[in-house]
């Protein structure tokens, strides 16, 4: 055995860069997430300019959230953690730093682009391909630069908060690739190669895995390393974590189907969804435990540090959201609760109280330290913690009482089995008060950011930048532990099993599905009796599993690719399988129309309106007959949507005349007063581009949209024909509106909406439930 001793320098100077773009963006962020909760109280706000519309700016306080608050909070706490519990500093300087500017850059082209349209309008993803490869090359740096520090690390075994960092770093990857895979139309616009159901499910999965993968696993990653050091404590149990972990490496993937709820989905496809979620309880429990339990004979420190106020809040509230998570996802649970304002609440509790707090927690913690210097004020920090946790009670209590009330009033019904409240701005008007709450509970939040910020500033102001170092003696041992033990471990050989056992039962009838049942669950009684609870055992196998990063990296890969492959290929095969006469009912957009459907995917309809009409009474009653695969089968991207502050449109064709779409479009309280949509008058006087027409067909049908030759060929013919027509209609009524506008393409898309050949009453539910 050879041994030398070295000293190490870290790189916090990556750190501090990543803290400053943390605090820059969250600010941004936060006052943009103000300033449309303002324009849903108040739409006058918009002022009926477009890049001021609720729809572009909705995607861009969600981007800046995520990507770039808790996007650079969680590089900071990656970078900061890893050189450390591998006691090595990052391989490659040139990649962090190219890291670093490059992930501002993307953070700076979303902001010049989705307040302007530029959207591929899938949520959490709503950047354009030239962004996406941004994206992708930036975290293969990332990557590089991560899996150097494990392979050179100076500590044999990975600390939990490596296993983290590791599901992040691969499963984000797989994730985001598979979902921005698209045919480029020019250097702002692409369609997605995914249609329809395929690309409902293959977003949900990629959408709740961002959820799970970058703001949940890496931030677990920071907890389990900075709250020990902060309450000055090891992790109350290392067996618990290994249970957390690999518990949410397996389950959460496969939980995506429940944001699909009673839509055209495959009934199998969303069963699974709601049984994995319910099985999420578990190990999120586990994990929220080990946090607060680590905290244990120190409660007393709650009464005067602040860091300790922030952690231990963030991590209840990382325990109430993965409560409500997988609460929401039962089915009875979900026809009340989708579509409404409790998702929202739900969402921000999350974000507000787990992400920001922990964020809180960790720079109020990590600023002195990096500048070598005393938190300025510890009475500013309690001052954040009290203003800012009043703020997310508002925020999430006004958003729970608006969206029960809203699942209320849309699903109330007369003795006689009418609707009771049959106009929809009537919930509007009634919510209205929670909205305007919501927004005073956002500015307070904001207001105790800010706070934060002003107190770090002054922490940093006088400071002196410092490096930390690390006196490490090396000892160059071979390993002598064969991989086999590894795959052919007990753990090893029980997982494969389980995976066996629970894929089968997807795939199988009730008879055989209740046998596998019975074998699954004495699967895990075998296991919880033939556990030992003992923390101290170093010779465990996944103790040996853990000084194998390799392996370790591989297995985690193997997990989360199984739960994925599971879900989205059968999807795609029924999809594809569908019978030619049911083909038949699919919607192929005209020329007009397919120009029409792309303004509504750039002024983000989306986030307020949906196109899925779900199989209930009050649904059918206010909509009309329920969605079907077929509705959206050549739709690229899909439009389902995942909340309705207004009316579902999958029906909307054809239920109100052309003149009505048109002042509804100038002014939406002339025909609907109460309605908080913006203004689209700016639309009569924008011009559609016709020169895209012929590009965006071709692209359609190398999609698989069956546009013919002559489709193409007579496209722009087609399109002028139709768009006079529209044009002539509205003249009729003494509205001049040129016939190349942007608003008359618009209509022409609205009025399509569902306007398709009736199906047989029998096909129609067979495509609903994908038999």
């Amino acid at each position: 055995m050879n041994t030398q001793s070295v000293t190490i320098t870290y790189d916090d100077d990556i750190v501090r860069k990543f803290v400053s773009a943390t605090i820059l963006w969250g600010v941004v962020g936060m006052l943009v997430g103000v300033i449309i909760a303002s324009e849903l109280a108040w739409p006058e706000l918009g002022l009926g300019v477009s890049w001021l519309g609720f729809g572009r700016l909705r995607p861009l306080h969600t981007n800046a959230v995520i990507f770039a608050f808790v996007g650079n909070m969680m590089f900071a706490g990656v970078y900061y953690s890893t050189q450390r519990l591998t006691k090595t500093v990052m391989p490659f300087r040139a990649l962090s730093l190219f890291h670093f500017w490059g992930w501002q850059a993307i953070i700076v082209s979303a902001a010049l682009t989705l307040p302007f349209g530029i959207t591929q309008s899938k949520e959490y993803a709503e950047l354009e391909w030239p962004i996406d490869i941004a994206v992708t090359l930036v975290w293969v740096a990332f990557a590089i630069n991560f899996f150097g520090a494990l392979y050179k690390r100076n500590e044999k075994n990975l600390y939990v908060a490596l296993w983290f960092y590791i599901s992040t770093v691969l499963t984000i990857a797989v994730l985001y690739i598979v979902n921005n895979l698209s045919i480029p139309v020019s250097a702002t616009k692409s369609y997605v190669i995914w249609a329809g159901v395929q690309d409902a499910l293959v977003q949900w999965w990629y959408g709740h895995n961002a959820v799970a993968f970058f703001l949940t696993t890496p931030i677990l990653g920071i907890m389990y390393y900075f709250l020990p050091k902060a309450a000055d404590r090891p992790v109350f149990s290392y067996r618990l974590s290994i249970v957390h972990f690999w518990g949410l490496v397996f389950l959460y993937i496969w939980a995506g189907p429940h944001h699909l709820l009673y839509t055209a989905l495959p009934d199998w496809a969303q069963s699974l969804g709601m049984i994995f979620s319910l099985m999420l309880w578990a190990p999120s429990w586990g994990g929220m435990l080990n946090g607060l339990l680590t905290l244990k004979g120190h409660w007393d420190r709650l009464r005067q540090d602040p860091i300790i106020k922030f952690y231990a809040a963030a991590v209840t509230f990382y325990g109430m959201s993965t409560f409500e998570g997988p609460l929401m996802s039962i089915k009875s649970v979900n026809g009340l609760a989708h579509y409404t304002d409790w998702v929202v609440g739900h969402a921000h509790g999350g974000a507000l109280g787990w992400n920001g707090f922990m964020a809180a927690g960790m720079l109020y913690w990590i600023v002195p330290k990096l500048w070598n210097k005393p938190l300025h004020s510890v009475s500013l920090a309690n001052t954040h913690f009290w203003v800012g946790t009043l703020g997310i009670l508002l925020y999430i209590v006004s958003m729970w009482v608006s969206g029960i009330t809203q699942g209320l009033m849309w699903k109330a019904l007369t003795p006689d089995g009418a609707l009771v409240y049959p106009n929809f701005v009537e919930t509007l008007v009634a919510i209205r008060p929670m909205y305007i709450t919501r927004m005073i509970g956002g500015l307070l939040y904001l207001t105790g950011f800010c706070i934060m910020v002003y107190n770090l500033l002054l922490t940093i102001k006088g400071g002196q930048a410092v490096n930390g170092t690390i006196d490490v003696v090396t000892e160059q041992a071979p390993d002598t532990v064969p991989a086999t033990r590894i795959l052919l471990g007990r753990p090893m050989i029980i997982s494969v099993v389980g995976v066996g056992l629970i894929l089968a039962m997807a795939w199988t009838q009730f008879v055989p599905n209740m046998i596998i049942s019975a074998a699954l669950i004495a699967l895990v009684v075998y296991v919880a009796a033939s556990t030992r609870f003992d923390d101290s055992d170093e010779h465990s196998w996944h103790h040996i599993l853990e000084g194998k990063s390799l392996i370790f990296s591989a297995l985690v890969l193997v997990g989360v690719l199984i739960g994925g492959a599971a879900e989205i290929i059968p999807t795609v095969v029924t999809n594809r399988a569908l019978p030619e006469a049911q083909k038949k009912l699919a919607t192929v957009y005209r020329p007009l129309e397919l120009h029409g459907r792309d303004i509504y995917v750039r002024e983000g309809c989306y986030n307020c309106h949906s196109q899925m009409i779900r199989p209930m009474p009050n649904e059918a009653l206010r909509y009309g007959e329920p969605s079907t695969i077929a509705d959206s089968y050549y739709d690229h991207p899909f439009q389902w949507g995942s909340k309705r502050t207004g009316p579902d449109l999958a029906r909307v064709g054809g239920k109100y005349p052309n003149q009505w779409h048109y002042e509804h479009f100038m002014n939406p309280r002339t025909i609907s007063a109460g309605s908080n949509m913006p203004e689209y008058a700016f639309l009569k006087e924008s011009r559609i581009d016709r020169n895209d027409t012929t590009v965006k067909l071709h692209a359609m049908q190398t999609l698989g949209v069956p546009y013919t030759a002559q489709d193409v060929g007579g496209a722009a013919a087609e399109l002028e024909q139709q768009a006079r027509a529209v044009a002539d209609d509205l003249g009729r009524n003494g509205v001049k509106v040129e016939w190349d506008s942007e608003l008359v393409a618009l209509i022409a898309y609205v009025q399509r909406l569902g306007a398709h050949p009736a199906a047989p009453a029998g096909a129609r539910v067979s495509l609903r439930t994908g038999e």
